[in-house]
């Protein structure tokens, strides 16, 4: 199969990934559908490891050139569009969608900022903390009988639903609207960590329920789609309040 390089500006995202094979797999996979970029938050097995090696192909650079990351926020801190994909049913309140409902919102033409897909661990997928990070998650539908997805299967089959989601945009040559700034993770980040202080002052929040309160918060705000323009309105409110509790002008 000849693929072309993506549209887009894909990174792909594995999380502590533990297996070479399926490393050298998703190297792979990545030269198979035109995917430029991998990066790797703490692996747990080495890149080089000849077993990677040989399953990457013609993958074998996108393989020697994946990017390490100590977190998951910092893998994606310049990302706009951010879709996890998520194998577990306890996942709290955290809505999921088809690879269909979500790649149509991720495979925009128009899309030229960076954006991440994002796989979990293993054994244990993405945490709810993680999960929360993307606007999108997507769950892939298998036999209840046996749910688990090996890691490089998994990636093949979201990266020819996005391919083929892609192609068909391009082919039909939509009329496309100026496209819709998203904010980057770390935007995000700094207004939820800036608005999280400032309720703790004001005892809004408590330390021991604060994390769970602002989990809420951020995904009320990733539901929304929030643009990059009203992350700056909230934090210029933040400053705005901090200024007239510290003056006492109000």
């Amino acid at each position: 199969m000849s693929i072309t390089s993506s549209p887009l500006n894909i990174k792909l995202v594995l999380v502590e990934p533990i297996g070479p094979i399926n490393l050298g797999s998703v190297a792979r996979l990545c030269a198979n559908f035109g995917i430029e970029e991998l990066r790797l938050v703490t692996p747990r097995c080495d890149p080089c490891d000849p077993l990677a090696q040989r399953m990457a192909v013609k993958g074998i650079k996108i393989l020697n050139n994946a990017i390490e990351f100590s977190s998951l926020i910092e893998a994606v801190a310049d990302c706009h569009k951010i879709i996890a994909t998520c194998g577990r049913k306890e996942h709290g309140e955290i809505p999921l969608h088809t690879s269909e409902e979500a790649l149509t919102w991720f495979s925009k033409p128009t899309d030229s900022e960076p954006i991440a897909l994002v796989f979990g661990r293993e054994d244990r997928g993405l945490s709810n903390n993680e999960l929360l990070l993307a606007q999108k998650v997507i769950r892939l539908d298998t036999s209840p009988i046996y749910s688990s997805l090996n890691l490089s299967h998994a990636v093949a089959i979201v990266l020819h639903d996005l391919h083929r989601k892609s192609q068909i945009n391009c082919a039909f040559n939509e009329k496309q609207t100026e496209p819709t700034k998203l904010p980057k993770t770390i935007q995000l980040e700094d207004y939820l960590t800036d608005a999280q202080n400032l309720l703790l002052e004001i005892g809004f929040l408590l330390d021991h329920t604060a994390t769970a309160r602002m989990a809420k918060v951020r995904a009320l705000l990733q539901r929304a789609n929030i643009k990059e323009g009203e992350v700056a309105l909230l934090r210029g409110m933040l400053r705005q309040i901090r200024w007239a509790i510290q003056t006492k002008d109000f």
